[in-house]
C-alpha cells in the first residue's frame, strides 16, 4: 500500500476540514455529531457549556442548545461516559459492554481485574440499584440506595463515592444508562429502555468501525496512541498510512480527504475542541502551544483562565481570554493572544467571530485591555 507523503501544510488542512472547520459550514447539529462521533460534556461554562460550544464553532449563531435538549430529549442522541453520541452508534459498544468482566482469567490488566473484583464485592448493592431503577426509574443517584459493603478507594476525588463509582461501571456493563437530566443531575435507568433495540455489532468489527470513524473525525490521527479513558486518539489500521514532512513517526490519513480543495475561516474553539484535544498532534502539526490553566493560580496563566484557541484558515493563530458575565449581561473580553501576527484581513475575520459568539450568547461586548 502506498504511503502518502503530507506536508504540515497538507496534514493540517485535512485535520480542519475533517473537524467542519473550513468554509463550509454543515447543515446542522446532527450532521455535526454524525460526524465528529461525539461531543464531549463538561460542566465548566466560562463561556458555555463545551457540547454548545463546539456546535456553535462548526454552526454559528444558527445553532441553538435547545436542538440538543431535543435531541437528547427525543433519543436521536444519547449521552455514555460524558460523551453525546448518535443513537445507532450504541450497537458499536454493547459487545463490549457485556464483555466487561473478561472471559477468561488472567484476560483482564491488573487495574481493571481490580475494578472487577471490586463491582463483584458490592453486588448486593448492584441488584439493589437494578430492583429500584426496575420499578421506580429513571432517578437520580442521590434517590438511589448505598449499600455497598466495601467502600470505593481512591487518591482522587471519587473516594468513598460508591454509589456514583458502581453506577460508572454499571454503564461499562450495559446495565444502566443516563436517560436524561434533571438541572443537573444525571438521571440513571435500566439501559433496556435508553438505549436502541439495534443488532449488535461484533467487538473486532466494532472496533474496526469505530478507528474507521474517528479517523474520518480526525482526518489525521497516529497508528497507536496512549491509552485512554473513554475515547482514544489513536486509530490502528484504519484507512491508508502517511508520514508528514518534519514529524517523526508514521500516522493514518483519511484517504478521502486527499487532495481536496480548501478554503477556511475564523473559529474560536473550546479548549476541549476535538481539533486540538490530542496536545502531542496539536504541537506536532500546528506548532500551537496551549495547556488549560483553570487550574493554575492566576499569577501564573498565560493566557487565561479558560482561552479559547483561535482558528484561522489551517492554523491556530492565539488564543482569546474571555467571560461570559451573565449576571451582568455582557461578554468581556480581556485580551486576544497572538501566537502570529494578525493582519486586517485576520482582525476583521476574529473580531467578527467574536462579535457572533456575543450574539449567540445574547450578551453584550465589552472590550478590557
Amino acid at each position: 500500500m502506498t504511503v502518502h507523503e503530507l506536508s504540515r501544510l497538507d496534514a493540517r488542512r485535512i485535520a480542519v476540514r475533517a473537524q467542519l472547520l473550513d468554509r463550509r459550514r454543515p447543515t446542522g447539529l446532527l450532521e455535526v455529531v454524525r460526524r465528529l462521533t461525539l461531543l464531549q460534556i463538561d460542566p465548566t461554562a466560562t463561556i458555555a457549556p463545551n457540547a454548545d460550544l463546539v456546535a456553535w464553532s462548526r454552526l454559528g449563531s444558527s445553532y441553538s442548545p435547545a436542538e440538543l435538549d431535543t435531541a437528547l430529549g427525543g433519543r436521536t442522541l444519547l449521552e455514555l461516559r460524558a460523551m453525546i453520541r448518535p443513537s445507532e452508534d450504541l450497537a458499536l459498544y454493547r459487545a463490549d459492554m457485556a464483555h466487561w468482566e473478561g472471559a477468561e482469567r488472567g484476560e483482564l490488566a491488573g487495574w481493571r481485574a481490580s475494578q472487577r473484583d471490586w463491582v463483584r464485592a458490592n453486588d448486593a448493592c448492584r441488584l439493589d440499584i437494578l430492583d429500584r431503577l426496575g420499578s421506580s426509574g429513571p432517578l437520580a443517584s442521590r434517590e438511589l440506595p448505598d449499600t455497598c459493603k466495601v467502600p470505593w478507594r481512591s487518591s482522587g476525588w471519587t473516594n468513598n463515592r460508591n454509589l456514583t463509582q458502581l453506577l460508572e461501571f454499571m454503564v461499562l456493563r450495559g446495565e444502566v444508562a443516563i436517560a436524561g437530566r434533571r438541572g443537573g443531575d444525571r438521571l440513571w435507568d435500566l439501559a433496556t429502555r435508553v438505549y436502541p433495540d439495534d443488532p449488535v455489532v461484533g467487538r473486532e468489527e466494532a472496533r474496526r468501525i469505530r478507528n474507521q470513524r474517528r479517523l474520518r473525525a480526525l482526518g489525521i490521527a497516529r497508528a497507536r496512541g496512549p491509552e485512554c479513558p473513554v475515547e482514544p486518539v489513536d486509530v490502528g489500521e484504519a484507512s491508508e498510512p502517511a508520514v508528514v514532512e518534519g514529524v517523526k513517526g508514521r500516522w493514518r490519513v483519511d484517504a478521502s480527504l486527499l487532495g481536496q480543495p480548501f478554503s477556511g475561516r475564523a473559529a474560536l474553539l473550546s479548549p476541549f475542541d476535538r481539533l486540538l484535544h490530542d496536545r502531542k498532534r496539536t504541537l506536532e502539526l500546528f506548532g500551537f502551544d496551549y495547556q488549560l490553566e483553570m487550574y493554575k493560580p492566576a499569577a501564573k496563566r498565560r493566557w487565561g483562565y479558560f482561552a479559547l484557541p483561535i482558528l484561522y484558515g489551517d492554523r491556530l493563530v492565539g488564543k482569546l481570554d474571555a467571560t461570559a458575565d451573565r449576571q451582568a449581561g455582557v461578554l468581556r473580553v480581556d485580551a486576544i493572544h497572538h501566537d502570529l501576527s494578525f493582519d486586517r484581513t485576520m482582525t476583521a475575520a476574529v473580531d467578527g467571530e467574536i462579535k457572533d459568539l456575543a450574539h449567540w450568547l445574547e450578551l453584550d461586548l465589552t472590550l478590557h485591555g
